[in-house]
């Protein structure tokens, strides 16, 4: 299994995700693994949300939820998966405005997970960017990115990272 040490001479940062793959994880067990996760050398965490508490209206439960997580991850970067693929355009704008009072420093459209969903598509970047722009937080497209115009299309939209398999083909 590598070792965070392994990367010592270089930039490569080590991310791994919490509350995968359908954020039904209680709080509790998405801070431990939070802390887990940091002790263990991860240096940011990408968290999923609970789909069923944002779809329900419990907004105080998701904003304390990325509260929560972003105090255990310290000066750590978090990113907060939103699953665009399953949210009305409202709702997306809900999970920014959360991602914004809870204290997140990224919101994310996908885990890629969501069976037959698209990923990132590039009107629900642009309407994360402008929910949480003034606010300094930033965008991490993923999923279904698989070509050079789509990334620049997502960069363009406001992403600031891109999340693809497709790196080597889009570069090349």
């Amino acid at each position: 299994m590598p070792r965070k040490g392994n990367l010592k001479d270089t930039n490569v940062k080590i991310v791994t995700v919490i509350g995968f793959p359908l954020g039904a994880n209680t709080t509790e067990v998405k801070v431990y693994e939070t802390q887990k996760a940091i002790s263990d050398g991860a240096d940011e965490i990408d968290m999923v949300i609970n789909v069923t508490k944002l779809k329900d209206g419990e907004y105080d439960y998701i904003t304390d939820e990325i509260g929560r997580i972003k105090q255990a991850c310290g000066a750590h970067n978090l990113k907060v998966i939103i699953e665009t693929d399953l949210l009305s355009k409202d709702e997306i704008v809900k999970a920014c405005e959360c991602s914004v009072k809870g204290g997140a420093n990224f919101v994310k459209t996908s885990t890629g997970f969501v069976k037959g969903g698209v990923g990132a598509r590039v009107e629900d970047v642009e309407l994360m960017y402008n929910t949480v722009k003034d606010f300094g937080l930033q965008v991490k497209a993923s999923g279904g990115i698989r070509d050079k115009e789509a990334a620049i299309a997502m960069i363009n939209a406001g992403a600031i990272r891109l999340g693809t398999s497709s790196g080597v083909s889009i570069c090349g």
